[in-house]
């Protein structure tokens, strides 16, 4: 059975597409200071996915570059959006692979990078990307508003109530 965490995670990821959806290449490209584009978005949550995930999780690197061209404290980026959407994707699929492991036992494991545990066990990892993930779509919900897209989705979308 899927941990409740990650099904937290995939609600997150769908809120995360939902709230992209028909976003065209120019707009996610465009910089409403001080914040970063929607593509940079996408390319960052997928970054953090990776380094947690694919890298820490299965010692799989998926996304080369990818912290260098999105990462927290790296210059600002403006990627094509589909390059970003297909690394996102990537990312996610084999991330999946390792969450569709973990059950209430692993969480407060560490993982380790190059010899070093993390800071924090699998399950703050969890929550934490989950709360990235709803943080940073607020964040593209304003730059869609301050484009003028029109429609835009509103609050939280449908749970399933077979979820847990």
């Amino acid at each position: 059975m899927t941990h409740p965490y990650v099904t937290q995670l995939r609600f997150a990821r769908s809120e995360f597409l939902r709230c992209l959806d028909g976003l065209s290449d120019e707009d996610a490209r465009k910089r409403i200071l001080p914040m970063n584009c929607i593509s940079w978005i996408i390319g960052h949550v997928a970054n953090q996915e990776h380094f947690y995930w694919c890298a820490m999780g299965q010692s799989k690197f998926v996304a080369p570059g990818l912290n260098d061209l999105v990462g927290f404290g790296k210059p600002a980026t403006t990627p094509p959006l589909a390059e970003m959407w297909s690394v996102w994707h990537t990312v996610t699929e084999t991330a999946d692979v390792y969450l569709n492991t973990l059950n209430s036992n692993d969480l407060p494991n560490f993982l380790a990078f190059n010899g070093n545990p993390s800071r924090e066990n699998i399950g703050t990892m969890l929550l934490r990307n989950i709360y990235h993930y709803w943080f940073h779509i607020g964040e593209a919900h304003a730059v869609r508003q301050q484009l003028g897209h029109p429609d835009l989705p509103q609050f939280v979308g449908s749970m399933d109530a077979n979820m847990f």
